[in-house]
């Protein structure tokens, strides 16, 4: 396949990205591409980056060099409700909803002010939809502070779906959830990329991430140092090292 006809498919193209603090730089002539229905996973150790590369992506950071494509449109720079108007949604590592919204009213910020054209009455319609989608089907007029924590993801979740993205940016999704919970996360976003959303997710979880995404690409200390599909990450001898060191096997057993 032609460099051409590559750009012409891809849904998001990140190309030779990088952004600095202070004189390090977080995140390193990062460049890679990801496709209408895909799941590519993003993994690293702590201060590897992702975070920072979500942040250029969904524009709440603008890059130091290098270009970010949705559909071919530059958005390296906008601000973030632009970008979001043009179809990528993010949830937060650490859950942010409007504690004082009930569960429907949090979802429906995301309805009436996200991309898709609608009235008061179809977005009440689409927000309760939402809420069922995600396992909250029953808990509407719950306030979003009386949630659990799964529950307050679930809620974050449904929130940027509300938006209508096209790309949607996880971030640490099943961070804080008990194996019981990030089993029903992990079916959770399953039945999302089945319903044909395109997902790009950072997760510390090493083994549901590998389960979950076809892709797997590595950072470490901004810098891309793999990508691949799950076997042949895990198996990567700069991988192993920058997970458990050259001497105790591969991040596919953490």
């Amino acid at each position: 396949m032609t460099n051409a006809r590559a750009s012409r498919m891809a849904l998001l193209e990140v190309e030779r990205v990088s952004k600095g603090f202070g004189g390090v730089r977080a995140v390193s002539d990062v460049s890679f591409t990801l496709a209408d229905g895909e799941l590519v996973g993003i993994m690293g150790p702590n201060g590897s980056g992702k975070t920072t590369l979500f942040n250029l992506i969904a524009g709440a950071l603008a890059p130091d060099a290098g270009r970010i494509r949705l559909r071919g449109h530059d958005i390296a720079g906008l601000a973030p409700h632009r970008i979001c108007a043009r179809g990528v949604a993010r949830t937060f590592q650490l859950v942010r909803p409007f504690a004082g919204l009930t569960a429907l009213e949090n979802v429906l910020v995301g309805r009436l002010y996200g991309r898709a054209a609608t009235t008061r009455a179809e977005a009440v319609t689409e927000a309760a939809r939402l809420l069922a989608l995600v396992g909250l089907e029953g808990r509407a007029e719950t306030p979003a502070a009386r949630l659990t924590l799964i529950d307050r993801k679930r809620l974050e979740l449904a929130r940027a779906l509300a938006t209508a993205p096209q790309l949607l940016l996880l971030d640490e999704f099943m961070a804080g959830l008990n194996p019981a919970e990030t089993a029903t996360a992990m079916a959770l976003v399953r039945r999302l990329v089945d319903g044909g959303l395109t997902v790009l997710m950072v997760e510390h979880i090493v083994w549901a991430l590998m389960d979950l995404a076809r892709r797997i690409i590595v950072l470490s200390a901004g810098e891309k140092i793999a990508e691949g599909p799950p076997e042949a990450v895990a198996a990567d001898p700069a991988v192993v090292d920058v997970y458990l060191g050259s001497e105790r096997g591969s991040p596919m057993r953490a």
